[in-house]
C-alpha cells in the first residue's frame, strides 16, 4: 500500500487498527519531546529574565525586556502543560486561557493551584503593564519573577504526576 502522508511508511501499516496504534505512539513520542523542549525553553527564558533584570540597573527598556522574557517563560510552560493534558498545542493566549479553564474543570488538583488565574496575572503585569504600557515598578517585577518561578515549578510537578 502507498504511504498515506507521502512522507513515511504510515500508510503501509494500515491493517486492523495497526496504523492508528503506530500513529498514536508516534504522537506520544513527539509530544514528550515537545513538552520537554517547551519546559527547557521556559527555564531558559526565566534565567535570561532574571539576569536581564539584575543587570538592568533600573533602565526601563532593559526591565521591560526582562519582564517580557519572564512572560514568555510562562507561555512556554503553559504550552507544555496544555499539550500534555490535551494533546493539542495552543496557538494564542485565548486558546491557552480556554484550555487552562477546561483542564481546571476536569482536575481538582489543577484547579486548586489556580494556574489559569496565575497565567492571567502574569499576562497582565509582565506583558501588559510592564512591557507594553511601560509601568516599570522594580519591586513589582522582582515579585513577578519569583511568581514565574513558582508557576514553572508547579507546572513541572503536575506534569510529573501526569506521567506516573
Amino acid at each position: 500500500m502507498k504511504s498515506l502522508c507521502g512522507v513515511c511508511l504510515c500508510g503501509t501499516l494500515w491493517a486492523g487498527g495497526v496504523y492508528l496504534y503506530f500513529w498514536l505512539v508516534f504522537i506520544i513520542l513527539v509530544g514528550e519531546d515537545f513538552v520537554k523542549a517547551r519546559l527547557g525553553d521556559a527555564w531558559s527564558f526565566l534565567e535570561a529574565a532574571k539576569k536581564g533584570f539584575l543587570e538592568s540597573r533600573g533602565d526601563p527598556v532593559r526591565v521591560r525586556d526582562a519582564a517580557e522574557k519572564a512572560w514568555n517563560a510562562v507561555v512556554q510552560a503553559t504550552d507544555a502543560f496544555v499539550y500534555a493534558f490535551t494533546g493539542s498545542r495552543p496557538l494564542s493566549h485565548y486558546e491557552r486561557r480556554v484550555a487552562l479553564r477546561d483542564i481546571e474543570r476536569r482536575f481538582e488538583g489543577v484547579k486548586r493551584l489556580g494556574l489559569r488565574d496565575r497565567y492571567m496575572e502574569r499576562y497582565k503585569v509582565l506583558h501588559g503593564e510592564t512591557f507594553y504600557e511601560g509601568l516599570v515598578d522594580l519591586g513589582e517585577v522582582e515579585v513577578e519573577l519569583e511568581k514565574v518561578e513558582e508557576y514553572l515549578k508547579d507546572v513541572e510537578l503536575l506534569l510529573k504526576g501526569a506521567r506516573t
